[in-house]
């Protein structure tokens, strides 16, 4: 299979791949200057990183497999809003029988626990 065959299976071209070399170069630019500026405050080194991310974010997004994922993201949303959530008493109630679940298999763990190590102490002495 011949380069350009690979590269339209995949969906990449030289172009995605350039805009992934420019995303790489900026991510260990902003990694080296974050440890060569160590002295500076902590404040404006996370800011300085999030203008990054945001920079690297808006070039991924140029390239094919960035426009797929935020189309993704999109679509997830739209789903998240179809979600039926629980009520707050549904909640509630929910966690109750979770923890006292766990409490009573907790109980039945320790008994097995306690009746094992008696069993064991008394055939061995």
């Amino acid at each position: 299979m011949n380069a350009k065959a690979k590269a339209a299976e995949t969906g990449s071209s030289g172009a995605d791949i350039a805009v992934w070399v420019v995303v790489l170069a900026i991510l260990a630019g902003g990694v080296y200057a974050n440890a060569y500026f160590a002295s500076v405050a902590v404040l404006y080194r996370v800011l300085a990183g999030i203008v990054i991310a945001g920079i690297v974010a808006g070039i991924a997004l140029q390239s094919s497999q960035g426009r797929s994922a935020w189309s993704l993201a999109k679509e997830a949303r739209t789903e998240v809003r179809k979600v039926v959530w629980p009520t707050r008493q549904e909640t509630t109630q929910t966690t109750l029988i979770v923890v006292v679940v766990v409490f009573l298999v907790g109980l039945l763990l320790w008994g097995l626990d306690s009746a094992l190590s008696w069993g064991v102490q008394a055939t061995i002495g």
